[in-house]
């Protein structure tokens, strides 16, 4: 199972942000982050794959295409965790995992759902949270608990906005870890969008890096982000160097301030 996406066009109102996007075959346990600025379509894209925007060109993943599919008849295939953080409701967190894993596997029997709760529970380590109700836990802990929702209904592919916004570097790792894990075992494809390069760099195996006037640069990642390609996504003079372990390192040194100027108008 691949994901193909051609001819992939996006815009916010008259101001096109991506065009014509197409992708080599994103093959069955690929993590692919998806980088860029502010403004560039990271998570249009995303919502566009998801089918909840509207967009040009085709998304299919397998023999199923799915931009322009409403969202509910991809749900056993495709799981979508937007920006936005899960209602804070009265809910118990044990009880929306058991309903997110109620409406993208109905056809499990109730022993088999529980024990898909219970063992992402696990897996994340968020099992001390499963009796706490949601409006009361705190923003990372929510952001947990989407991520498990997503998890839970071992979808073929991830669609992952910032899973990591309001974590810290602990709980960074061990998503990613999970992310990572979920793909390569159980051959899933996730595409996820972040801002942190050395996150993306340690645990992505392809990058997908959008740029200002839809320029955007996709392979493995030592061959997408150089120096000319930062400069020309983020407006920055930066340099790759190499840790001690040999893990490649995106190291800043300045804004371009001509550019920067630019870079401040998008949104």
């Amino acid at each position: 199972m691949s994901l193909l996406i051609e001819g992939l066009g996006l815009s916010y109102g008259a101001r096109s942000i991506v065009q014509d996007l197409t992708l080599p075959a994103v093959e069955a346990g690929s993590l692919v982050g998806v980088l860029g600025p502010n403004g560039v379509g990271k998570s249009s894209l995303l919502r566009a794959i998801a089918g909840l925007q509207v967009c040009q060109g085709m998304a299919r993943l397998g023999d199923a295409t799915l931009s322009g599919v409403p969202p509910w008849r991809q749900r056993a295939q495709v799981a979508y965790l937007p920006q936005q953080l899960p209602q804070a409701v009265s809910l118990l967190a044990y009880e929306s995992l058991l309903a997110a894993a109620r409406a993208r596997c109905p056809q499990l029997a109730s022993y088999d759902l529980t024990a898909r709760v219970e063992a992402i529970l696990q897996r994340l380590g968020i099992e001390h949270l499963a009796l706490q109700r949601m409006d009361r836990l705190s923003g990372g802990q929510r952001q947990l608990l989407g991520l498990a929702q997503a998890l839970v209904g071992e979808p073929q592919l991830l669609l992952l906005d910032e899973p990591t916004s309001a974590l810290d570097l602990h709980w960074q790792l061990r998503v990613l870890d999970c992310v990572a894990e979920r793909c390569r075992t159980q051959r899933a494809i996730a595409l996820v969008a972040c801002h942190d390069l050395n996150l993306a760099l340690r645990f992505c195996t392809h990058l997908l890096l959008l740029a200002p006037g839809g320029a955007y640069r996709f392979g493995v990642p030592a061959e997408v982000l150089d120096a000319e390609w930062l400069r020309r996504a983020y407006a920055i003079e930066a340099r790759i160097e190499h840790c001690s372990l040999g893990q490649p390192l995106v190291l800043a040194d300045s804004p371009l301030l001509k550019e920067a100027s630019n870079h401040a108008e998008q949104p």
